[in-house]
């Protein structure tokens, strides 16, 4: 793919635009705790862009506790989960925007680029308000109407719609490797943010490196 092709980016937003990640951490952490789980930074890596459900059927299974809790009972300890990450949200300022991200954003809506959230988490609309940078993002993808979370395409290909654009007009940035698989599956250009990330389109080592200007060079190399 090449760089002129594109037209429109879309966004994860744990990692990428703010690092509310850490708010997950702590959340997930104490949900760890409460069901018996050991907390280890191999879990914690591998909560990331999963959804909350997905989330806890993992911290469930690392402690061999997944068939201990009636699906009704699973559903009461997500949604503590979510009220302790709330409270944690509810401290974002604009200055938690990642180092490198708003400047990204502003420059990518004066060149005339669609932009979209491509997140799982359903409170992204909030952090974004907490962090003032709503009004840079056409549409937002909304995770409770996707049937499949990621490394499934879906989430990505329902961002292309929103901006009206068809997948390959459209590059996706991400932390996760299940993000950039999430990106690949769709057909669109995957361009990832961490050293450690595989089969990305782009890479960049964090946020400060990516520019409009560097995602061109890379493509076109």
């Amino acid at each position: 793919m090449s760089f002129s092709d594109l037209k429109g980016f879309a966004f994860d937003l744990d990692g990428v635009i703010a690092d509310t990640a850490r708010f997950h951490g702590q959340a997930w952490r104490q949900i760890a705790d409460k069901v018996g789980t050991e907390w280890t930074p191999e879990l914690a890596d591998g909560l990331k862009g999963m959804s909350r459900m997905d989330s806890l059927e993992l911290i469930l299974k690392s402690g061999h506790h997944e068939n201990e809790y009636t699906q009704e009972e699973k559903e009461a300890i997500a949604k503590e989960k979510n009220d302790n990450y709330l409270k944690l949200v509810e401290t974002l300022t604009p200055d938690d925007v990642l180092p490198g991200m708003r400047e990204l954003l502003e420059d990518l809506k004066n060149k005339g680029y669609h932009l979209a959230l491509a997140s799982a988490s359903k409170n992204s609309p909030k952090v974004l308000k907490y962090l003032q940078i709503s009004d840079y993002f056409e549409g937002i993808v909304d995770p409770a109407k996707l049937t499949h979370g990621k490394p499934d395409p879906e989430i990505y290909l329902e961002a292309a719609k929103i901006m009206n654009l068809s997948p390959e007009q459209v590059a996706g940035l991400e932390d996760a490797q299940v993000g950039i698989d999430s990106i690949n599956r769709a057909g669109e250009t995957s361009i990832g943010i961490g050293n450690t990330l595989k089969n990305a389109d782009v890479k960049f080592g964090d946020t400060r490196e990516v520019t409009l200007e560097a995602i061109e060079k890379q493509l076109n190399n």
